[in-house]
This record gives structure tokens, C-alpha cells and sequence, in this order.
């Protein structure tokens, strides 16, 4: 074999040599526009080692055999099944929403429910709310309700969940929270719910986003340090996995990484050392690995126009951290291995453009053909065209996603084959490029002392801003081409449009007195509630806060029943903790 690939790269040489080059020469180009992979490009290739078939270790060709939605997929067809999300209570959370206030969250979801969209909430906080604010504090105004559903206490809390009763009541229903820096304290509104209703923990089911972590790297929506931050996701974690073991502890967001202009490999390298920063910190709270690792979940992660390189990025995941829980960590379960996100590969909602966006269904389905041959389905709606148009998708451009969807499904018969392109020189070259480099990038981190060290020197958060800079850099100098964007964009191109029949989804009056309301309410609160017994269960929560291994999930919890406020609750903890502030870029 050796002898074969020595052969291989001599030939490689002449033929770049002889033919190549004077292709570039005639066309007087300094760099080969185009490449082509041989064997010598892999290296000792091992099917067992770098592949292995779908379903098993190290899962880089898939993690199952016969995906749930192509067993059903034939039967589907036949019964004209349209795909909802939310329709159905035991399909887990529906689609991701809120605004306003509780109430009109409420109503919006019991319209939900008379139109057959039954799944439980699948929260949208509004800002204030995302950094524990309650609505009435100065730094909430004009914020209140905007971006998501305003919460500042249980009450409200409550509130939402009156849409959830009876056949919808909380064991039979999931939830998803899109919570991260108060995690702890929407996780405990959640238990004390099922309290309240007499429902046993461990029949809850639902996903926290809980990934704070990247949230000093990309989003920003943090409150205390990196280090009591990570002792709140200890405490969410070591209670999660003894109390709520149906329950998810995290979903990792690498996409938001992206978004912020991490590039390919930073994506894949960031978001391993942060989810090895969450797992380590159940090793060190003393769990087995197999008790909590399962329920780690991935928002998503990857996303852009690359195609070959995008299905290289999710092969090379699953195996990087296939490899991490099993040699690092001594995981021996195979879910434990699992990276478990929605989808796959995807365009990347960043990508969506709003010049001639139209274009933008045509990059969708090119994401859902990367994600159908990378393990995942072929999704032609990530996101619809009309995304950079404003809130509400349009009813045209969902049909259309629906439809690329279906194309790529039953026509293309995309899911035919799992991992088509597994042995290919060029995929497992690709793959192997993208692991590596990845590896690099996480050695560095963990030379450092982890994501929590690169989090506190401001590494991740700096190679970003680099990476991002660098990125519209190229995109404004034509090195990197967005059709209809910076190229052709000439008098002579067109303008294609279609109608659009967005939903009212969100009342504008609503909206424009959701503040006043919602403050109104908080006051009412505070008249009404035991006030001792709110400034006992704070006291009882700050002794705590300053013992670090106490778990603050039972304190918290006696808080919220207290209706004491979000504010009041994150106030302590701050005055415990002290509060981030990032240093000079």
C-alpha cells in the first residue's frame, strides 16, 4: 500500500506539474481555483477508527441507523401529514415564542391549542428578564416584553402555565427555556410549579438552554463571574440529575459563536471546551459521567454556505466529542457519547440576506442537503426566505420550506443512504482537516486551564472579534462573494418578490402597553405577598450563597414560592457574587 500511495503522490506531482500549472499560467492565475483529492490525501485511513457504521462508536457516519423521521417518513406521505411544530403534546416543546406580558403569552398559546398546536411553551425571554432584571427597574425601560415574554416571579411563571392544565399539565408536556445567566432560577419556578400541582419532579421533561458560558463570548446576556456562574450550573446540574432525571441539563449553542463571527474551526474547538467545562464540573460534584452526560443537548452548532465543508463539520463533531466523553471522561454509555441537537448542517440564519431574498430559499435547501448528508434531515426551511424581513414568517414562505423539505425527501430521496459520502478522499481528508484543527484550537484552550481560564483572559471572546473583523473584511474587499450582496448587483438584475401573508402573531397594541401592564402587575405583587416571609427565604439564600458547596437550587425554590422577584433573587446572589464586567478588547 505504501508503495501504491508513493506512486500516487509522484503522479500527483507530474499531473501538477504538467498539466496544472499551465492551466494557471494560460489563465494567469497565482492560485488553483479548484482541488482534487487522492488517497495520499488520508493517511493510514482506518474505517473502524475514523467511521465506523451509523449508530455506533465514534459515530462520525451518524447516530442512528434508521432515523425516526425516515421509518415514518413513507406513512407520512400517504396520511398528507403536514409537519407543525407543536402539534402535538408529546412531540416535545412547540415552537419557540413569547412576548409581552404572562397574559398575552397565555393567550397566544392557548390560540395555539384551538388551532391543534398542543406541545408545551418553548420560552422566549425578553432581555430584562435573560439578565434578571424585573421590569420595573430603570435598566429594563423600553425593553419590557420586546424580544421575548417578560417574567419577574412566579406569579407570572404561573401565569403562562394556566394554558397548560389537565391533559396538557406539566408531566405530560415538555418545555424549553431559553435561559441561561438565571437558569437557576427559572429551572426552580419550574419545580416549584410541579410542587404546587402535586406532580413528582422526575415526570418533568424539558430542556433549559443553560449554557452561560458562551454567553461571555457571544451574546452577552451574563450576570455574575465565570466562576460563581459555573457553581450556579453545578447546582442546576447535581439537582437536575437527582431530582428531575428526565429533564435536560444544558443545550450548548455553538451557532450563536458563529453568528458572532467565529469561523469554522473556532465554532467546533469553543464549543468542546465549553461543554468539557460542564461536564468536568459534574465529575467534580462527584456524578458518574453516564448519569448526567445523556442529558447534555446541542442548540446547534456550524451553519454557512460551504457545502462539503458543513458536512465535514458535523461528521467531525460527533466524533470529537464521541472521543472526549469516552477517553477523557470513561463514558461507557453510548448516549452519554451522543451529540444530540435539533437538526445538523444548516446555511446558517446569518446568511440569510435581505437583498433579493428569495435567494435565500434557494440557500436553505442547499443547507438541507448538506444536513441529509450528514446525518440529520434534510431541512429546507432553516430558515424560511423571508427571515431578514422581520418578525412572522410568512404562510407563503413556510409552505415553501415545507415543500423543499418534502422535494429533498421523497423526490431526491436524499435519505436513502446514510453518510454517502464515508470513505470519499475528499470528505474524510475534509473531516480530518477540520478535527484537527479543531483539536489545535482546544489543546490552546486547555493549556490555558479550560474554557473558564479563556473566558476570564478574554481569549474566546478576543479570537472572535478577530475572526468577525476579518470575515466583513473580505465580504466588503470581494474576496468572499454573496451574491446579490457585493456581486452581481447591476440595473439589468431583478427584484423577485412574492406575496406574503404574515399572521398577527403579536399584537401591536399588545406590544406598545405590554411595559406599563407588566409593571403594574409586579407592584400588585408586592403588595399582596407575605413580605417577611419573602425577606426570610433572601436572607436564608444569601447565608447559603456564601457557602460553596451548598446547592442553591432548594434555596431558590423556597424564594420563588415566596414570590420573591426574579430581581430580588439575582440582587442577592450579586451582592454574593459581584457581577461581570468584561475588560478592554
Amino acid at each position: 500500500m505504501k508503495e501504491d500511495l508513493d506512486k500516487i503522490k509522484l503522479s500527483a506531482k507530474e499531473w501538477q506539474e504538467e498539466v496544472v500549472n499551465p492551466k494557471l499560467e494560460k489563465y494567469k492565475l497565482e492560485k488553483c481555483p479548484t482541488r482534487f483529492y487522492t488517497p495520499s490525501d488520508l493517511n493510514d485511513f482506518n474505517f473502524f477508527e475514523k467511521v465506523g457504521f451509523p449508530g455506533q462508536y465514534p459515530f462520525t457516519s451518524g447516530n442512528d441507523p434508521v432515523p425516526r423521521w425516515q421509518a415514518f417518513a413513507e406513512a407520512e406521505a400517504k396520511a398528507s401529514h403536514r409537519f407543525e411544530w407543536g402539534a402535538a403534546a408529546s412531540s416535545g416543546a412547540g415552537k419557540y415564542g413569547g412576548f409581552g406580558t404572562p397574559k398575552d403569552y397565555r393567550d397566544y398559546l392557548l390560540r395555539m391549542h384551538e388551532i391543534g398546536r398542543k406541545a408545551g411553551p418553548n420560552f422566549a425571554f425578553d432581555l430584562p428578564t435573560q439578565c434578571g432584571y424585573d421590569s420595573a427597574d430603570p435598566q429594563a425601560e423600553g425593553e419590557v416584553g420586546r424580544v421575548g415574554v417578560a417574567i419577574d416571579s412566579f406569579r407570572d411563571f404561573e401565569v403562562v402555565y394556566e394554558a397548560y392544565t389537565g391533559d396538557l399539565n406539566i408531566d405530560k408536556v415538555a418545555s424549553n427555556f431559553t435561559t441561561n445567566a438565571q437558569a437557576i432560577v427559572i429551572i426552580a419556578m419550574y419545580a416549584a410549579l410541579a410542587q404546587k400541582r402535586g406532580i413528582p419532579l422526575e415526570k418533568l421533561r424539558g430542556t433549559p438552554q443553560n449554557d452561560v458560558l458562551k454567553e461571555y463570548v457571544a451574546r452577552g446576556t451574563y450576570i455574575y463571574p465565570p466562576r460563581p456562574a459555573m457553581r450556579l450550573f453545578r447546582d442546576t446540574l447535581v439537582f437536575c440529575t437527582r431530582h428531575m432525571p428526565n429533564f435536560n441539563i444544558t443545550s450548548i449553542g455553538g451557532y450563536h459563536m458563529r453568528e458572532a463571527g467565529a469561523t469554522r474551526e473556532q465554532d467546533l474547538a469553543f464549543s468542546m471546551a465549553i461543554g468539557a467545562a460542564y461536564l468536568q464540573t459534574g465529575v467534580d460534584a462527584g456524578l458518574d459521567i453516564d448519569s448526567y452526560a445523556p442529558h447534555f443537548s446541542f442548540n446547534a452548532f456550524g451553519g454557512s454556505m460551504e457545502f462539503y465543508k458543513e458536512i465535514a463539520f458535523q461528521r467531525a463533531a460527533r466524533r470529537m466529542w464521541a472521543t472526549m466523553l469516552k477517553e477523557r471522561f470513561g463514558a461507557k454509555k453510548k448516549r452519554s457519547m451522543l451529540v444530540r441537537q435539533m437538526a445538523g448542517a444548516h446555511m446558517g440564519y446569518i446568511n440569510a440576506t435581505l437583498q433579493r431574498p428569495l435567494n435565500n430559499l434557494t440557500r436553505a435547501v442547499i443547507g438541507g442537503m448538506a444536513c441529509g448528508m450528514s446525518g440529520g434531515i434534510p431541512f429546507g426551511a432553516m430558515p424560511p426566505w423571508d427571515e431578514p424581513l422581520g418578525l412572522g414568517h410568512s404562510l407563503e414562505a413556510q409552505q415553501l420550506g415545507h415543500d423543499a423539505t418534502r422535494i429533498m425527501i421523497y423526490e431526491a430521496k436524499l435519505g436513502e443512504v446514510l453518510d454517502p459520502w464515508a470513505g470519499s478522499y475528499l470528505m474524510e481528508s475534509l473531516t480530518d482537516e477540520i478535527e484537527n484543527a479543531a483539536k489545535d484550537e482546544f489543546d490552546k484552550i486547555d493549556k490555558m486551564g479550560g474554557a473558564i481560564a479563556a473566558v476570564e483572559n478574554g481569549y474566546m471572546h478576543q479570537a472572535i472579534a478577530k475572526s468577525a473583523y476579518e470575515r466583513q473584511k473580505c465580504i466588503e474587499n470581494q474576496e468572499q462573494f454573496i451574491v446579490g450582496v457585493n456581486c452581481f448587483t447591476g440595473p439589468h438584475e431583478l427584484e423577485v418578490m412574492t406575496e406574503r401573508s404574515v399572521s398577527g402573531v403579536y399584537s401591536d397594541k399588545l406590544m406598545a402597553t405590554a411595559e406599563e401592564r407588566q409593571k403594574s402587575a409586579l407592584a400588585q405583587l408586592k403588595k399582596e405577598r407575605n413580605g417577611k416571609n419573602v425577606s426570610r427565604t433572601l436572607k436564608d439564600l444569601e447565608s447559603a450563597a456564601k457557602k460553596e458547596e451548598e446547592n442553591l437550587m432548594p434555596f431558590i425554590i423556597e424564594c420563588v414560592k415566596s414570590y420573591a422577584t426574579l430581581q430580588e433573587i439575582c440582587d442577592v446572589m450579586r451582592e454574593v457574587f459581584g457581577e461581570y464586567h468584561p475588560g478592554a478588547m
